[in-house]
């Protein structure tokens, strides 16, 4: 059996070239996968209002079934939050059509209704990015006369496809990611 011995002045571990070498490699790796992160990141984020709008129309459908009208909602929360998620109070306007995101929301939600009651346009918005342009989502069904009501948000229906969710204005802020 034979033993390993150490020569005498010669240490164990990594050199300082070594270790220098690695911290370079690494922040490499980490100016290439931080901004990737951070673009996933307002994605996911984006995914949210994509998500819960279709809920909301999905409930608005349900309620005008049975009601023979859709539900107005004053936006909520009542200021467009920014970068960081805010409470979302359901008993504020969504109660009727049992709107009640999980958590904390990171846009600003709100329901028009036309004045036949047949048309509406539910919007979401919010400056996820921080940049001072807010993000603003819409989704619209024309009145009886095929016009668009006006988003509560600030979603320019104009811009909207009918009947399908999407940006509500190529300038509000989705060109980032």
């Amino acid at each position: 059996m034979t033993s390993r011995t150490r020569r005498p002045g010669r240490s164990s571990g990594f050199s300082l070239i070594e270790i220098m070498v690695v911290v370079v490699i690494i922040g490499i790796l980490s100016t290439v996968a931080i901004p990737q992160f951070l673009t996933y990141q307002l994605r996911s984020k984006s995914a949210e209002a994509k998500t819960n709008l279709g809920v909301i129309r999905v409930l608005e459908h349900t309620y005008y079934s049975e009601q023979d009208t859709f539900v107005a909602v004053a936006p909520e929360p009542p200021v467009v939050p920014g970068s960081s998620p805010s409470a979302f109070d359901p008993s504020a306007g969504f109660a009727p059509l049992g709107f009640r995101p999980e958590g904390r929301v990171f846009f600003s939600y709100g329901v028009a209704v036309s004045a036949d009651g047949v048309g509406y346009t539910t919007d979401a918005a919010a400056d996820i990015d921080g940049d001072g342009f807010p993000q603003i989502w819409g989704f619209t069904l024309p009145d009886g006369d095929g016009v668009r009501t006006p988003g509560r948000v600030g979603c320019n229906v104009t811009a909207l496809k009918a009947e399908q969710i999407g940006p509500c204005d190529p300038a509000h802020g989705t060109s980032v990611f």
